[in-house]
């Protein structure tokens, strides 16, 4: 009797998580669980949302075997996280895939202590890039329909073919998005190389009011970093800023999504009240400390 075109399918996606599974682990730090998947050798991609902020850091591989792991490096902004283990024979996976279309249906493939775990789902939406709230540049905004468990966060996304599109992670309102390859691939070089991708600093402690009658949204400065850009262009507390480079504030999230890394040493013309006069600097944003 031959197969059904239902069963073709499901055999071939049962396929595809048992090729992928291999490169799949159990993430473990505190008292979180997620999951990853092999970069290079010794190298694990995991969400950077689902990894604790303190306690040690622990893989499950493949089989059941849990090793220690460190943080070789984290940006919270695209949601990446890289993890080091002397583990290092597990097969990389191949992140070249090109942007799934709307409709595609595609399975995350995570992990369990030591074993697969797989959701199913549909491309809800493919659209271009796009910056996260946290000011991250993503390559690409791929929604998916599926529910995704939370050991699920971090799980590889291929479709039936066994093309890698990118990690699963949770957006608002336990949405499911898609970290695309090609972000993970950027950001995972500098991770590699630095431990940490650089963000744009203003050393000052930022909340948007509201300005007289139809001007607008402003930010008004509650704090300033000694030694900060913003002191270092003379910025004082209280002072109200109403424009970046000759536009009026949109809001504190336009603000802070335009400090992305290649803002990293821009100079940027602000004009701000203080004391009901307003007043012009220019202010070269710096990097951000690491912590």
């Amino acid at each position: 009797m031959s197969a059904t075109p239902l069963t073709a399918l499901s055999d071939a996606f049962a396929a595809q998580v048992a090729n992928a599974a291999p490169s799949v682990v159990s993430v473990h730090s505190h008292r979180s669980r997620s999951s990853g998947f092999a970069w290079k050798p010794g190298l694990i991609i995991t969400a950077d949302e689902a990894l604790a902020d303190e306690g040690e850091v622990a893989v499950t591989l493949p089989g059941g075997t849990r090793v220690p792991a460190t943080i070789a490096g984290r940006d919270p902004s695209t949601d990446v996280a890289l993890l080091r283990t002397e583990k290092n024979d597990l097969p990389p996976v191949a992140l070249r895939a090109p942007q799934p279309r709307a409709g595609a249906l595609v399975v995350a493939v995570g992990a369990r202590s030591g074993t697969a775990l797989a959701a199913l789902g549909l491309v809800a939406a493919s659209g271009s890039a796009w910056r996260s709230m946290r000011g991250g540049d993503i390559d690409s905004r791929i929604e998916l329909d599926v529910r995704l468990r939370r050991q699920g966060e971090g799980s590889l996304v291929v479709d039936a073919s066994g093309e890698a599109h990118g990690m699963a992670v949770f957006g608002p309102r336990r949405s499911v998005l898609v970290i695309p390859s090609a972000t993970i691939e950027r950001v995972a070089r500098q991770l590699e190389a630095h431990g940490r991708v650089a963000r744009g600093y203003l050393g000052l402690g930022l909340r948007p009011v509201r300005l007289d009658r139809d001007e607008g949204v402003g930010i008004m400065v509650m704090n300033v970093d000694a030694g900060g850009p913003g002191a270092k262009a003379g910025l004082h507390q209280g002072d109200i800023i109403q424009d970046w480079n000759g536009k009026p504030i949109a809001s504190l999230a336009s603000v802070l999504g335009a400090l992305g890394p290649s803002s990293v040493g821009q100079k940027v013309a602000l004009s701000f009240r203080r004391g009901g006069a307003v007043q012009a600097i220019d202010l070269v944003i710096g990097e951000r400390p690491h912590t």
